[in-house]
């Protein structure tokens, strides 16, 4: 019994399940908003199900195929795969079970969700070779990411009949585009090295600084026209002006010069944006019901 708890633990470990916060919480914005209310929990179970099974899916496939890259990286080589923590063909098993949960989730909730579900893998799986082929590979990832919303509400609704979804779905892109740089910074002389394509192996870690902050001012330029387009009040407007400051602080902590506070920028500011927009736009649609 303890074999098996500490294979799931490195199992977790390796799709750093704990970043589940980052899109979780919009996928059930987007379901939120869908309903104007709560979703019914049939919706609520499989939507939790079709997040989990695509995010370990991708993130399995993500894990096996850049094997050999996190095997020469010193800053990934303790990774699961690469330190045989975990069997590549446990790996590939994982994943086609993730996939499996990801189809028979998306068949349960709707057809069109279960007609889009190749799209989504394809988006979501094609991103491990975007490093591969180009510079764009943070949009891709942005992209792969920005499904959720858009995802869930096809799931409450059966179509895609406003363009909240899209906008949501357009700020997760840049939202994540824009950390997704800062998270590579760390990266750049490996990524040099092995001939991976990034925009901080492109342009430098100063002149990718900036990117990000473009980025992060697009997001937020979105976020605000979400806001004018939902029309949700005060408490939607606090998490308009909480993002904007949050968004504002991440870029102070990271330097051209210095990149120690890297991690407290990417993972705990991150986690704090998803969740905030949940609970404030989501807590809007109930208190506009009220």
């Amino acid at each position: 019994m303890n074999a098996f708890w500490q294979k799931l633990k490195t199992t977790l470990e390796m799709i750093k399940f704990e970043h589940t916060l980052f899109a979780l919480p919009f996928a059930f914005l987007g379901a939120v908003l869908a309903a104007e209310g709560l979703p019914t929990l049939w919706q609520i179970l499989w939507i939790t199900a079709a997040m989990f099974g695509a995010r370990s899916a991708a993130m399995t496939f993500n894990r096996i195929i850049d094997r050999r890259f996190d095997a020469e990286n010193p800053r990934t080589a303790n990774r699961e795969l690469p330190s045989g923590k975990l069997s590549v063909s446990f790996a590939w098993a994982f994943f086609v079970a993730s996939v499996g949960l990801f189809l028979l989730a998306a068949f349960a909730l709707n057809w069109l969700t279960f007609a889009l579900s190749p799209v989504a893998l394809a988006s979501i799986l094609g991103y491990s070779y975007a490093k591969r082929l180009t510079t764009l590979a943070h949009l891709i990832l942005g992209w792969a990411l920005a499904i959720s919303p858009t995802a869930a509400w096809i799931a409450v609704r059966g179509a895609i009949d406003s363009p909240v979804p899209l906008l949501l779905s357009l700020l997760v892109m840049m939202w994540t585009a824009g950390f997704d740089i800062l998270y590579a910074c760390q990266d750049l002389d490996y990524d040099r090295k092995a001939g991976l394509r990034s925009i901080p192996a492109r342009f430098g870690i100063k002149n990718s600084l900036w990117i990000a902050r473009l980025f992060h001012a697009q997001a937020f330029f979105v976020l605000f026209i979400l806001y004018l387009e939902t029309s949700l009040g005060w408490l939607a407007l606090g998490g308009v002006i909480l993002t904007g400051g949050l968004l504002i602080y991440q870029h102070t902590l990271v330097k051209a010069d210095d990149l120690s506070k890297l991690n407290a920028a990417f993972f705990t500011t991150n986690a704090f944006v998803s969740v905030i927009l949940f609970l404030t736009f989501g807590g809007a649609v109930f208190v506009a019901k009220l």
